[in-house]
This record gives structure tokens, C-alpha cells and sequence, in this order.
């Protein structure tokens, strides 16, 4: 790797590295390009792939300090099998590159009232569960999960790779989408089949771990619900920047190349065609392919600033509705708190009415809902000795709400912190001996989404499938997308899929002229 080397030597550099062979530029190394990368040099590609940052992972990067490792953004996968099926295309097997952990229960809901669910993908645990908490509700719920697994043999199984680059593409599935009931959000789908609030919640809050407010979702996203059941919720030893170590080295098996502090500045296109990239210190480097995992808008709006575009167009792209964003303050601790699972969500006194706030009003509500993360739960070497490590995640409004979070950050962390102590972590602000934040201004300055919307735009029915950026550009011939921003969506199996959709519309390398 020549990072910082002239733009002369570098490109002499990749004249080597290709050496006549047919030549994709990924640009991101999130878990979508890793994965890209992969499946293109599975399909006879070179394959070089940009990283702007001094790691690879995107939002999946990690910090390390004080001792302390902390996972900057997913934490739970789940769908294993969309990895190891990057493994096996290399000859390869992921558990021997990573230890993937299935956790039960996958994570508590602790309720403002005190009570608290433990959801698992044990079937008969999940019926004693709801039963403690509402047994009227059992019945119901058993069949909230029945129309869940129904939707998840569409909306994931069918669907989820699946390229929609055509209107036909949509047309075929609206009749299965109607009758899953999909013009319907999935809260209110799921207020069909169980009355306790709490259950509810239990049952509709998924679409917030892929950016979408479970009252204005389509019920397509109740899928998740089940997905988890059917393989689990798991964690990667050494947390999840083993599995983009992994993927790393599984492209750079295949003769691929990563460079890092190589931030793009320009898709080079002639006529409608991609034909390679300029990166911010001058450098040209062609392409036959070029794949984008960064942020949709940002690729359209920044990297094709220049270039006349039909379908996303600024107006376009500043009219279209995006995701929230997220506050996540990362802490070590000098003790461990033993009675803390590895994942909880931490509910305040308000579900809808926060959520309005959030994604509606664009207003930084003083109450929050928290996501609390304890991987020292599961692998105590992520800490020193007799600590833990931590990061809480708090939905916030996009970079559009009116909020100075230069000034804001800090006593809103407070306030998280005594939140926590009150629930979860007492005494935790004389526990802390490590502390980090970020806000909606490093999603916007340094992971370059539009707006420091965390999942890019947000998954409601008018923004998914058809509707969303393609994984084949509309725009350019010979460009691709991939990542949280285009189809199928956020989250690992969405990302994950979004490269595997790949398969489908890029060419093989032979098979080009």
C-alpha cells in the first residue's frame, strides 16, 4: 500500500496492478464495498478499493483508547449466512477468520415502568415471555409472528436481492405486497394482533436499527421480527471490526488492493459511461466498473456534481426524506456492572410522541429512548482487566433540526448519563474512565452523509424498492451502488444484500467488450 505516494508513482503503481485485466473501483469500505469487492473479484475483477479514512469499515470502524476497544456503529448481526456465502465464493470458511457468538437472549427492552422483556429466537421462551408480561397477549403475538415469517418469505427471501433497477420489477410484487398489507405501517399491523403497549413496542420497534420510524414504515419491515428468530442475533469476538479485518483480507486474497487516506473527489464519466475516479490529491484512476458505497445522495449530489442527471437531480435529492440521525457517546467503565446484558434497550416515558419529535417536529427532545451496548457482557478482553466497555445510541433529529451540537453534545450526554444511572448503571459518571461522542455533525464531516442522516434516506413505502437509488445507476452506465442508502436498505443483511444484487446487474469481467 503506497497511501500518500505521488500521483505519478501511483499511477504507475496501478498500471502494474492491472496489467491488462478488467478494472472495479470501490469506493467506501463499509461492510457493503468490503462485500463488493469481494463478489467482483469472484467475477474475474481487479478490484481496488478507496477508503477516505485511515481504516477500513465506514461506519463499522473502531476506536481504541485508553485500553478500551469500542465498535463505532453495527453491533448485531444477524442473516450469518450473507457472510459466510463471502467466504465460501473464496474457498474460504468464516469461522476461520472469525468467532461468530449467537446470543440468548438477544437483547432486554427495559420499560419506563420498570418491567422488561428478554427477547430470544426460542419459540417456547418468547410465549413465557409474553406471558409474564401480558397474558391475554400470548395468542396474538404467536400470530403476529406467523404474518411476520409470511412477509420475511417475500420481503426477504424473494425480494431482498432482487435489483428493482426496472418499474416492472415493482409491478410484479405489488399484489403479494397488498396482501401482506404492506400500504400499512408495521405498528399498525402489529396493533392488530397484541393490545399491551408494551408488547407493541416489543413487536414494531426493528425499523429503527435501519432508520425508519415504526409508525410510517411499510409493515414489510415486521420481516425482521423474524429474521431474528430464524438465525439469530450474534456477536464477532473481538468485535465487529474482526469481520471487516476478515473481509479485508478475503479481497486482498483474491489480488485485490485497499488504500486508505485516498478520499475521491470526482466519478470521472465520459458521455453516459463511468470511466473511472479523481481523488482529491489529483489522481485519475480508470475503471471498467465503479461501484459506490458511499452515502447515495452524497454520490449523486457530490461525486457526479458535473454530470447531467435525469433521475437524481439536486432538486430531487433535496426534496426526498431522510433518516434520523444518532448521538452515540462511547465509555469505559473502572468496574463491571455483572447484571447488564450484552444488548438493552432502554425505554423512556414516551414511544410515538418521541418519535414524532424526532423524525416529524425535528426537535431534540429532553426524554430519549436509549440503546445501550455492553460487549464485555460477551468478551471481557475488549476492556482491561475488572472493566467494561460501552456505547449508547440515542436516536436524534438530522443536521435539519436547530440544534448547535457543538454546544449541545455535552450536556446531553449528561443527561444520558444520569438517565443510566437512574435504570441501568448506578453511579456510572464516577465510573467512567474513558469517554468519546459523536453526533449528527461526524455522520455529516466525516462519514459524509447528507444531512448526518446515519441510514441515509429513510425507508418509508415511497423511498423502498423501486423507489429508492438502484444498485445500477439510473444515471451513469457502468456505475453501481451500494451500502444503507440504496436497495435493499440499512442494517447487515441489507447492506450485505445490496452487494450480493451485484451478481445480477454487473457484467462479468469476461464478458465485457
Amino acid at each position: 500500500m503506497m497511501n500518500g505516494a505521488p500521483p505519478e508513482v501511483m499511477a504507475t503503481e496501478t498500471a502494474a496492478f492491472l496489467r491488462g485485466r478488467r478494472h472495479a473501483v470501490v469506493i467506501g469500505s463499509g461492510f457493503g464495498g468490503l462485500a463488493a469487492a469481494v463478489r467482483l473479484g469472484a467475477r474475474g475483477y481487479a478490484v481496488t478499493v478507496l477508503e477516505r479514512l485511515d481504516q477500513a469499515g465506514g461506519r463499522a470502524n473502531v476506536f481504541r483508547q485508553d485500553g478500551f476497544t469500542f465498535d463505532a456503529g453495527p453491533t448485531i448481526v444477524t442473516a450469518p449466512f450473507l457472510f459466510e456465502e463471502l467466504w465460501t465464493l473464496c474457498g474460504k470458511r468464516l469461522a476461520d477468520d472469525v468467532d461468530l457468538r449467537s446470543l440468548s437472549p438477544f437483547y432486554r427492552l427495559r420499560y419506563d415502568d420498570g418491567s422488561h422483556l428478554d427477547c430470544s429466537g426460542d419459540a417456547a421462551e418468547m410465549r413465557a415471555e409474553v406471558a409474564r408480561l401480558s397474558p391475554g397477549d400470548v395468542e396474538g403475538y404467536e400470530r403476529f409472528m406467523e404474518a411476520a415469517e409470511a412477509i420475511y418469505r417475500v420481503g426477504f427471501e424473494e425480494l431482498g436481492d432482487v435489483p428493482f433497477d426496472s418499474w416492472t420489477d415493482m409491478a410484479r410484487i405489488v399484489p403479494k405486497m397488498l396482501k401482506l398489507g404492506s400500504l400499512h405501517s408495521l405498528h399498525s399491523l402489529v396493533s392488530k394482533y397484541v393490545r399491551d403497549p408494551r408488547l407493541q413496542i416489543a413487536s414494531s420497534f426493528h425499523p429503527l436499527f435501519v432508520g425508519g420510524n415504526p409508525f410510517t414504515v411499510t409493515s414489510i419491515y415486521g420481516l425482521i421480527a423474524f429474521l431474528e428468530r430464524r438465525w439469530g442475533v450474534h456477536f464477532a469476538m473481538g468485535g465487529t471490526g474482526r469481520l471487516v479485518d476478515g473481509l479485508v483480507k478475503l479481497m486482498q486474497g483474491q489480488g485485490g488492493r485497499l488504500r486508505l487516506n485516498a478520499e475521491v473527489a470526482e466519478i470521472l464519466v465520459e458521455g453516459r459511461r463511468a470511466t473511472g475516479v479523481r481523488l482529491a490529491s489529483g489522481e485519475t484512476i480508470p475503471a471498467d466498473v465503479v461501484v459506490s458505497n458511499a452515502d447515495a445522495a452524497w454520490t449523486y449530489g457530490k461525486l457526479l456534481k458535473t454530470v447531467p442527471r435525469r433521475t437524481w437531480t439536486d432538486r430531487k435529492l433535496k426534496r426526498a426524506r431522510y433518516s434520523m440521525s444518532l448521538f452515540v457517546w462511547y465509555f469505559g467503565t473502572k468496574r463491571r456492572y455483572e447484571d447488564v446484558p450484552h444488548h438493552t434497550i432502554v425505554l423512556g416515558p414516551r414511544y410515538k410522541g418521541l418519535l414524532t419529535d424526532i423524525f416529524e417536529n425535528r426537535k431534540l427532545a429532553d426524554d430519549f429512548s436509549l440503546y445501550l451496548h455492553r460487549p464485555t457482557a460477551t468478551d471481557p478482553s475488549l476492556a482491561p482487566d475488572g472493566c467494561d466497555a460501552f456505547y449508547v445510541l440515542s436516536p436524534v433529529p438530522h443536521l435539519d433540526a436547530d440544534v448547535d451540537w457543538a454546544t449541545r453534545a455535552e450536556p446531553y450526554r449528561r443527561a444520558i448519563a444520569q438517565r443510566l444511572e437512574e435504570t441501568m448503571l448506578p453511579g456510572l459518571e464516577a465510573e467512567v474512565i474513558s469517554s468519546r461522542v459523536m453526533t449528527p455533525l461526524d455522520f455529516r464531516d466525516r462519514l459524509l452523509s447528507y444531512k448526518g442522516a446515519a441510514f441515509g434516506m429513510e425507508p418509508v413505502l415511497t423511498q423502498s424498492a423501486w423507489f429508492r437509488p438502484h444498485n445500477r445507476s439510473e444515471d451513469v452506465d457502468g456505475l453501481y451502488l451500494v451500502g444503507a442508502g440504496t436497495h435493499p436498505g440499512a442494517g447487515l443483511p441489507g447492506v450485505l444484500s445490496s452487494a450480493r444484487i451485484l451478481d445480477t446487474v454487473v457484467p462479468h469481467a469476461d464478458a465485457l467488450v
